[in-house]
């Protein structure tokens, strides 16, 4: 057997067991860019009327047909009633292809978000959020191939390949709810705190196989996060941020930080820059930059393996851009014009 192809045997086998130790969802390093994915109640925590952010993951590219992802949510804050309430509308859109058959997940899951003020004299907010949508998965079936298409070690695509599939792909609906608290820390509005828990696919879908006869549950995941800025001059600020994930008998414990400098005004800054480091316990050191233009921001991050993994994949793991747009809107209810607003 040829070097490089044992490589990749052992490379694909300790995937496969990797993904079946961290659970059945699709993540993303840059959590700070996927707020929906962590807890729908994280939707809205944010200086704006409006946020879209979008995510390209690529992952294993040393392995052909490496694993590619894409994320996208959009939200919109509106004030509720005469209180300081709020409502934030928004959706989220997960698109994820990977293997050689092209095996691809598409996400589209609508959210809204309530956030309840529990103070006339500070930001502070309890928030209550629902996301819900529909999700189809499928695979190209002419890129299937089995030991059924061998004849006399000469291989056949036209033939019958032996799998009884009807369908090369499938739909099931799925939810998710989730609770968050954040805070201001003092009388400083730029100090700020979250905590959360999120629980994912609640209605346990059960279609989950291209077979027929094969029903497989989609395991609920708990999802407990939390986040904490605080400046540290005029000029500069530290956040940290952190998940502890639960699915099944599966756990992933992720978190870091990032240090921010401020190019320009002090209360309303159009230029910053971001730097850290990010940290996924038992698989993965990543160091992330982020350059913002206000509304626009850019963020890069790289996973460098770190797991039992890193002898075959030589310390490369995934890739992340992230491209947002936060801004507040020309109009009378805008949060600017608001004394109390959530956010972080």
């Amino acid at each position: 057997m040829k070097p490089i192809l044992l490589k990749y045997i052992i490379l694909f086998a300790i995937v496969t067991v990797a993904n079946k130790v961290r659970g059945q969802d699709i993540h993303f390093s840059q959590l700070f860019e996927t707020p929906f994915l962590r807890n729908p109640a994280l939707a809205g925590l944010f200086k704006g009327d409006i946020r879209i952010q979008t995510v390209y993951r690529s992952q294993w590219n040393q392995v052909t047909d490496a694993y590619s992802t894409v994320s996208a949510n959009m939200e919109y804050k509106l004030p509720v009633g005469n209180a300081n309430d709020f409502l934030t509308f928004g959706g989220q859109f997960l698109y994820d292809k990977s293997g050689t058959v092209s095996l691809t997940s598409t996400h589209i899951l609508p959210t809204i978000n309530f956030h309840k003020s529990l103070s006339t004299e500070k930001n502070r907010y309890l928030s209550l959020a629902f996301m819900g949508g529909y999700v189809q998965k499928s695979i190209d079936q002419s890129k299937v191939s089995t030991n059924n298409q061998y004849f006399n070690s000469t291989y056949n695509p036209y033939s019958y390949n032996g799998e009884p599939f009807t369908s090369g792909n499938y739909g099931f609906f799925d939810g998710s709810v989730g609770l968050s608290f954040n805070s201001q820390l003092g009388q400083n509005e730029d100090n700020n705190y979250y905590v959360g828990i999120a629980y994912h696919h609640f209605a346990k879908p059960k279609k989950l196989s291209f077979y027929d006869n094969v029903t497989a549950e989609l395991t609920p995941k708990i999802v407990a996060s939390a986040g904490l800025r605080m400046s540290l001059t005029d000029y500069s600020f530290i956040t940290f941020e952190g998940d502890y994930s639960k699915q099944g008998p599966t756990t992933e414990i992720i978190g870091g930080l990032l240090y921010t400098l401020k190019l320009d005004d002090i209360e309303n800054p159009i230029y910053l820059i971001h730097g850290g480091a990010y940290l996924r316990a038992n698989d993965a050191i990543i160091p992330v930059v982020k350059l913002e233009t206000t509304p626009m921001a850019f963020a890069i991050s790289y996973d460098i393996n770190i797991s039992g993994l890193k002898k075959v994949s030589n310390n490369r793991g995934g890739f992340e851009l992230s491209i947002s747009y936060r801004k507040f809107l020309e109009r009378d209810n805008s949060t600017s014009k608001s004394l109390r607003c959530p956010k972080f």
